[in-house]
């Protein structure tokens, strides 16, 4: 913003000449050809002025475009890692249950081989739902690490 702030107080300034030079015009002071030269000198600042407007709203355009595509990405991994946490207390609750199951036929003194076979399943699914959660934490943490490493790396090839 300091730049547009800088370029408009310079164009006021310019501005502030020609009327000067107007008005000396009236007085019969300065020549008609030093005004459309001047003229001439304030066009191309203007031109060069709107040309830096231009480039910084690409700037800020494509920067806008990257931070919606990070966000984007980001709410894809957030997602992923809520359905790896969804099944994880799934599992949990299913391997809960397998175990009460168990825990009751033994205390009846029945040991029931399917209820055996449900528990382990469900603690395997357990397992592989912790190991995705795990996963997909891991994955946030490398994705929010990644251009805080990147900057470092630029900014220490820029001061070697």
């Amino acid at each position: 913003m300091s730049e547009i702030e800088e370029l408009n107080s310079r164009i006021m300034q310019a501005l502030d000449r020609v009327a000067q030079g107007v008005d000396a015009l009236g007085d019969g002071g300065e020549s008609v050809e030093a005004l459309k030269q001047a003229l001439d000198e304030e066009k191309t600042v203007n031109a060069q002025l709107n040309e830096r407007v231009r480039a910084l709203g690409e700037r800020q355009a494509k920067a806008l475009e990257e931070l919606e595509a990070r966000a984007e990405e980001t709410a894809g991994r957030m997602s992923k890692f809520d359905e790896d946490l969804q099944r994880l207390r799934r599992a949990n609750g299913q391997l809960s249950e397998a175990c009460e199951a168990l825990r009751n036929a033994n205390a009846e003194g029945v040991g029931e081989p399917h209820l055996i076979n449900k528990a382990m399943m469900a603690e395997l699914e357990a397992l592989r739902a912790a190991r995705n959660a795990e996963i997909s934490q891991a994955d946030e943490i490398i994705a929010a690490l990644t251009p805080l490493l990147d900057a470092n790396d630029a900014q220490t090839e820029e001061t070697a």
